[in-house]
């Protein structure tokens, strides 16, 4: 069994920021308890910048990207000699992995972060990942921990993903505004609804919220992985969880999950540029599982190689699919809209009939 176990900054922090040392050893304590059991645990854990604010004496996160990264390099060594400090009572090794965007979206750096991970599981060491906020900027941050868990959950190929929340799971609508909200015990396929009760919040030292977990939630599923989210406040949940007990929200995994190198393809590996596609480009990816041929395409947009991912947009603007290409965008500029006997006559070579493989693509609808 292995497992990805997220914790937000606002289980790890009080009101003030400061770090919640008894939260850590309860978690310290269940993780070492299930790693006794022989569950290889990897947590992604936040907290970095948030155990610096109390460190610096700051009331609130700075705005500014350069405080944000200096807040996060204080409080990075903070939040894992606690999680040191409290592993160690229970005789067991961490490892700190920091991670980019760029670290994923390379895919020999992706192959580089897997072993990393799966060799440190070997040793009986417990991987502790986090976003490297000391570096990260907009460009290429993954936006929060939840859903590097997702990515992470994917790479490792784990069984389940556990994401521990400050309420109980999913619901109807905010518990914090509604005392009579009720929670969603179980979800078999996502919709537009759906997110749309999660809609974004902004809460505490955190920049998640339910949004973000459920956007996680759907991309570990497309994987074929199990997803909880419960609360990360009671003692055993994660243990309760691994027992089949139905507690929180459980999202349903995908009967078709996608490979890991797919997902690497859908969730990891950068986008850049786009091709806008007709109506029967459409229906040969997404109904009848085609590969994506230059006849389909309407517009190039972005400056992209051989190699490279791009998305597919029908006729409605929507993402339908994400491939790696064949062509160049300069090359797709001149072939677009013709048949694939015509490439060689008009580049004067052809790598292949087809811009996108269906091999290197993945349907995002």
């Amino acid at each position: 069994m292995r497992i990805v176990v997220k914790i937000g900054s606002n289980l790890l922090t009080d009101k003030t920021g400061k770090i919640n040392q008894r939260r850590i050893q309860s978690l310290a304590r269940e993780i070492s308890e299930l790693h006794n059991n022989s569950v290889e645990v990897v947590m992604v854990s936040s907290g970095a910048i948030a155990s610096g604010l109390k460190k610096l004496g700051l009331a609130t996160k700075p705005k500014e990207v350069r405080k944000k990264q200096a807040t996060a390099a204080v409080g990075q060594p903070l939040l894992i000699w606690m999680y040191e400090r409290y592993f160690l009572k229970y005789k067991k090794h961490i490892a700190q992995i920091l991670l980019t965007r760029d670290d994923l979206s390379d895919r020999v750096r992706y192959i580089n972060a897997k072993n990393t991970i799966l060799t440190l599981l070997e040793m009986e060491v417990i991987p502790i990942i986090n976003e490297n906020d000391t570096v990260a900027t907009d460009e290429i941050k993954f936006g929060d921990n939840d859903q590097l868990a997702a990515l992470v959950a994917g790479l490792i190929e784990a069984n389940h993903l556990i994401i521990l929340s400050d309420v109980e799971g999913l619901y109807l609508s905010d518990p914090k505004k509604n005392p009579d909200a009720r929670i969603i015990k179980h979800v078999k396929e996502f919709s537009k609804e759906l997110e749309q009760i999660a809609k974004p919040t902004s809460t505490g030292f955190g920049t998640g919220g339910m949004y973000s977990k459920v956007i996680a939630a759907k991309k570990a599923t497309s994987f074929g992985i199990p997803v909880h989210i419960v609360s990360g406040r009671k003692y055993g949940n994660i243990q309760a969880v691994l027992s089949g007990k139905q507690i929180g929200t459980y999202f349903e995994p995908s009967v078709h999950g996608v490979t890991s190198r797919k997902g690497w393809i859908a969730y990891a590996a950068r986008s850049k540029g786009t091709l806008y596609i007709d109506e029967g480009a459409s229906k040969a990816l997404v109904k009848n599982e085609k590969s994506l041929l230059p006849s389909g395409i309407k517009k190039v947009e972005g400056d992209f190689d051989v190699g490279d991912a791009v998305y597919c947009i029908d006729e409605k603007g929507e993402k339908i699919a994400k491939g790696l290409v064949n062509y160049s965008s300069c090359e797709i500029k001149l072939i677009k809209g013709k048949k694939s006997t015509e490439i060689e006559k008009i580049l004067g070579y052809k790598y292949s009939d087809e811009v996108i493989n269906r091999d290197n693509l993945v349907i995002l609808v």
